[in-house]
C-alpha cells in the first residue's frame, strides 16, 4: 500500500489498520495521505487519526505536539474539544511520581485548566477536574518532602522558611499537622545551634511554633514531643534569663 498511487484505496487500507489497532502501518499510510490530502476535507481526518496513531503507539510528547497542532490548525473541528483534552491528558501521562521533578505535573495542570477555560460545558470537565486535583496532590508531597530534607540534612535556616511557605500554600494540606510540628523542630534545633546573641530571639520564635501546634492542633500526635521541646525552650530561656542577672 505504501507503493500504491491509489489514494483512496490507500486511506481506506489505513482507516482499517486504525480500526483493528494496528497503529503502526496506519501510521506510516496516514503520514502519507496527510500531505496528500492537504487542502482538502480529508486533511483533517487524516490528521485525527494520524494524531491517534502515535498516542497509541505510546508516543506522548509527538502526540501532544500533533493534538496541539490539530486544535490550532481545526479551530472549529468537530474533534477541538476532544483533541483539545487529550493534548492535556498527555501531560498527565507524562506526571512522574512526587519524589522526581514536578515540571510536566505543573504543566498538565495548566494544560487541563486552559481546555476547562475553553469548553466549560464540556462533560469531560469532571475529569480534567480529577486529574487536576490528583496532579496538584502531587506537587503538594513533593514540596512537603522538599521542605522535609532541609530539616533532615540540618539546613534549619532552610527548613523553617520551607514549612512556612508550605503552610501557606496549602493550609488544608494532610501534611499541615506534621509540617508544624517539623517546624517546630527545625527552630528549636536553629535556636540551640545559634550564636548567643541570637538565641533568645530564636527560642522565642521556637515558642510561637510550638504555640501555632497545640492551637491547631490540640490532639496532635506529636504532642508529647513538642511539649518537651517546650519545656527545654522554657528551660533555656530561663538559664539565659539568670545569667543576665548576674
Amino acid at each position: 500500500m505504501m507503493k500504491s498511487t491509489d489514494m483512496e484505496a490507500k486511506y481506506n487500507a489505513a482507516v482499517n489498520y486504525y480500526e483493528k489497532k494496528d497503529y503502526y502501518h496506519a501510521l506510516q499510510l496516514f503520514g502519507e495521505l496527510i500531505t496528500v490530502y492537504r487542502g482538502t476535507s480529508k486533511a483533517e481526518q487524516s490528521y485525527f487519526y494520524y494524531t491517534y496513531c502515535t498516542y497509541y503507539v505510546d508516543d506522548f510528547t509527538m502526540a501532544a505536539y500533533h493534538l496541539n497542532n490539530f486544535v490550532q490548525s481545526y479551530p472549529n473541528s468537530k474533534h477541538a474539544e476532544e483533541m483539545q483534552y487529550m493534548y492535556a491528558y498527555c501531560f498527565y501521562l507524562d506526571s512522574p511520581i512526587p519524589s522526581l521533578d514536578q515540571t510536566s505535573t505543573a504543566e498538565a495542570i495548566d494544560k487541563f485548566q486552559i481546555f476547562i477555560n475553553k469548553f466549560p460545558e464540556s462533560t469531560r470537565v469532571v475529569d480534567a477536574n480529577k486529574m487536576m486535583d490528583e496532579l496538584r496532590a502531587k506537587i503538594e508531597e513533593k514540596t512537603f518532602n522538599n521542605a522535609k530534607l532541609y530539616y533532615r540534612t540540618s539546613d534549619y535556616k532552610a527548613a523553617i522558611v520551607a514549612f512556612a511557605n508550605f503552610q501557606k500554600d496549602y493550609p488544608y494540606s494532610l501534611y499541615i499537622e506534621e509540617s508544624m510540628y517539623l517546624a517546630l523542630r527545625a527552630s528549636y534545633d536553629y535556636a540551640i545551634n545559634s550564636i548567643d546573641s541570637k538565641r533568645v530571639e530564636r527560642l522565642k520564635a521556637s515558642l510561637e511554633e510550638y504555640q501555632k501546634l497545640v492551637d491547631n492542633f490540640s490532639q496532635s500526635r506529636y504532642l508529647r514531643d513538642a511539649e518537651r521541646i517546650f519545656e527545654n525552650i522554657t528551660e533555656e530561656l530561663a538559664v539565659i534569663n539568670e545569667a543576665a542577672k548576674l
